[in-house]
């Protein structure tokens, strides 16, 4: 069987976007996926496929990664577009090295690690432009939502104090994705005992600052567990709100400096309350549009 690399190495939401096209692709192909070292176990647990882990942080696990793509691959795919993702594809030595358009890449000298450049049309949502991605390449122009996907089964620990509750995510990666937090503290206030806030690294004084009760520290299983057990969750464009969607948790996605038609929770992007379209901004969503999508 040919034997096929896929980048992708991060964030959470990245991650999830991808594991549609890497599972389309794994009945035809042996798939190893590169991947940074928090997400090893939801590319093997989801998309069930074997696993690279990587810091590209650290010269020495750097050094592993080069070692580790050196196994005699047939094809490579950069998912990701970047400079590090596609010098990895290099790396492998792989024939053939797909990536997409440069005028599509985020850092435009990516392109040059690549030999295959796939266009897609820009304005589709990013899970399918990476189905896109292997549909021309790979699958005869077949693409759409290839299963199964494991999710479910990622979800590990019960957390019964946090069942069937409205999930307030305030975190963010960047700060302009931010809500702020006193409009999560006056829904929270609405809510009462319905509300609950989770948080990852960093987190943990904005989530008390909200108010409500807050859970504890998780893993990012444990998180999916909290997560695909709510009642609705409610955050911006973060990892976390893009598992809920993928759990099949009904979500609100809070958009602002971001497109929902493009990185929107997959399957609910008509559930985002968004100001992309007029001032991009978070501080303009009203606790009011919010309360709109809850029952």
């Amino acid at each position: 069987m040919t034997r096929l690399l896929a980048i992708r190495l991060s964030a959470l939401g990245d991650v999830i976007h991808t594991i549609p096209a890497v599972v389309a692709l794994r009945d035809r192909f042996d798939v190893t996926w590169v991947v940074e070292s928090p997400y090893r176990e939801l590319v093997e647990i989801v998309a069930k496929v074997k696993a690279i882990p990587t810091t590209l942080r650290k010269q020495s696990t750097l050094m592993q990664t080069w070692r580790d793509v050196r196994q005699g691959f047939d094809v490579a795919i950069d998912f990701q577009g970047l400079i590090k993702s596609a010098v990895i594809a290099r790396a492998s030595g792989a024939a053939r090295r797909v990536g997409f358009d440069k005028k599509l890449v985020r850092e435009r000298p990516a392109a040059w690690f690549t030999n295959e450049h796939v266009s897609v049309d820009p304005s589709m949502h990013v899970v399918d432009w990476n189905l896109e991605l292997v549909g021309q390449t790979f699958l005869s122009g077949q693409t759409g939502m290839s299963g199964p996907h494991g999710f479910i089964d990622f979800a590990q620990g019960y957390f019964p104090d946090f069942e069937n509750k409205i999930v307030f995510l305030p975190g963010a990666g960047r700060p302009e994705k931010l809500w702020p937090v006193e409009r999560f503290r006056a829904l929270a206030k609405i809510l009462g005992d319905r509300a609950v806030a989770v948080w990852g690294p960093g987190e943990e004084q904005l989530a008390n600052a909200i108010g409500c009760r807050v859970a504890p520290r998780t893993s990012l299983r444990e998180l999916a567990s909290i997560l695909q057990r709510a009642e609705l969750v409610i955050g911006g464009d973060t990892g976390p709100l893009h598992l809920a969607a993928a759990l099949g948790t009904k979500v609100v996605g809070l958009y602002g400096p971001t497109n929902p038609k493009r990185n929107g929770p997959y399957g609910q992007l008509e559930r985002c309350v968004s100001t992309f379209e007029t001032s991009k901004k978070m501080d303009a969503i009203e606790v009011e549009d919010v309360m709109r999508w809850i029952d």
